[in-house]
């Protein structure tokens, strides 16, 4: 029963994986007892009412030993070393979400488990060519069909979302506070870790004025009235989703009939976050204005720091000659940048709020061609552009940017990352404080593996 091995393999991690790791992960599971006894599993430990076996452990062993990333094993105190590491690993999860389960503000929907579960099957099913290959992989793992490959990520998928769920309640009624790590704590980490972060590829840092096309004010009023006629016809029972898929200018949401998912307070833009927490669950907004455009909003869920909600967004048009106007002005602000006016000045007068303002070590392999290009051009310090930036639906924009320090690739430093592991140091010492309290009221009994 190699269950939690499926997952990395069916994601694809097993490229890197040794035959033989796989085969002692199996074998490891089973035990001959005077010749005619097989010990085909057992309880290694207890968790209130829960047991973890130990086939359990042997498939997070054979999940970890079969990414490219696996930590290596040179003895036998080593694997003995990672399996107490998964046990207690598995311990934490458990009461977690034994927690999660006794707390009724802990809401969890099975639309939601559903269409996590169905990512998932989508991000691993378009990993194989063919349907018989997935299916064999399948077998490999242990599931007889998709079917129970399918219940086995519900299962998961409802854990992690009992889990984090939790986690982010304790946070918010600060019952889980942020602890400081110290610089020994972070620096330990790295260098135990150092394996993990491979190489730093070649970066740049830069700050950017983004100018947009200012739309007229009659085809402002034009986009506000669209706005406000979807709005009242969405109250008098029109369809969301419907009016979503055929009026909205977002993209990335539209397909998904305007479906932002569940969104932490600050995550939208100003007037939007505020409009979107003020309102109750299934009423219908007014439009909305912020930088992109007129929103229609509706709230589908709420929890007491994320809202689940959904929005078609009108964006007025612009016309050839607003385009003109905003490629002049970006002109003017790039040829004012290298005169020696005041960056910061020009960005807090032209850039447009929808974009980033900087970008810091930025991997250069990773920017759109056209800041690679533009960057290729300019020494640190310089300004480059203004250089044209095509949007969804045809719309452009133009950006200028003022270089800051370009790093060749190497290898990943302290200094490179000490900001990320402080958070995620902090983050985890805050939560592991926690699952000690928990831990210090449930029955929990390990046993001898």
């Amino acid at each position: 029963m190699l269950r939690a091995a499926a997952v990395l393999v069916l994601a694809g991690a097993l490229s890197g994986a040794a035959p033989g790791a796989r085969v002692a992960a199996q074998d490891s599971t089973f035990a001959v007892l005077q010749d005619t006894a097989f010990v085909v599993d057992r309880v290694v430990a207890v968790v209130g009412n829960q047991p973890i076996l130990g086939s359990q452990i042997e498939e997070q062993l054979f999940t970890m030993l079969s990414a490219r990333d696996a930590p290596p094993l040179a003895t036998a105190a080593d694997t003995a070393a990672l399996r107490q590491r998964i046990l207690d690993d598995m311990i934490a999860e458990e009461l977690l979400v034994q927690a999660a389960l006794r707390d009724t503000a802990v809401k969890v929907t099975e639309q939601e488990v559903s269409q996590g579960v169905a990512e998932r099957l989508r991000s691993v099913r378009n990993r194989f060519t063919s349907e018989v290959d997935y299916q064999t992989e399948l077998r490999n793992a242990g599931f007889q069909t998709p079917e129970e490959f399918r219940r086995f990520l519900t299962e998961q998928q409802r854990r992690t979302f009992l889990k984090n769920r939790l986690i982010e309640r304790m946070q918010a009624n600060e019952q889980i506070k942020s602890v400081a790590p110290t610089e020994r704590e972070m620096r330990d980490f790295f260098e135990k870790n150092k394996q993990l972060f491979g190489q730093r590829p070649a970066s740049v840092s830069f700050r950017q004025i983004v100018v947009a096309p200012q739309p007229s004010t009659e085809a402002r009023q034009r986009a506000y009235q669209l706005a406000d006629s979807i709005a009242k016809a969405l109250r008098a029972g029109g369809d969301f989703a419907t009016a979503a898929r055929r009026f909205s200018a977002d993209s990335g949401s539209r397909s998904q009939g305007g479906d932002l998912g569940w969104q932490r307070r600050g995550t939208f833009e100003r007037p939007f976050d505020e409009a979107v927490f003020r309102l109750r669950p299934g009423t219908i907004s007014d439009p909305v204005e912020t930088v992109f455009g007129y929103h229609v909003i509706q709230v589908e869920r709420v929890q007491p720091t994320e809202v689940q909600a959904r929005h078609v967004l009108i964006v007025p048009e612009t016309t050839p000659a607003n385009r003109d106007s905003a490629r002049a002005l970006a002109t003017r602000v790039a040829d004012a940048a290298r005169a020696g006016a005041s960056f910061d000045s020009l960005q807090r007068a032209h850039h447009d709020g929808s974009e980033e303002r900087e970008a810091l070590n930025a991997p250069l392999d990773r920017l759109p061609e056209v800041y690679q290009s533009a960057i290729a051009q300019a020494d640190s310090g310089a300004v480059a552009g203004p250089f044209e930036l095509a949007g969804p639906d045809g719309r452009v924009k133009f950006a200028v940017l003022r270089l800051g320090a370009k790093r060749p690739a190497g290898e990943v430093t302290f200094s490179d990352v000490e900001e990320q592991l402080r958070r995620a140091l902090s983050e985890n010492l805050a939560q592991e404080r926690y699952v000690d309290r928990l831990r210090a009221s449930t029955y929990v009994d390990i046993r001898n593996p």
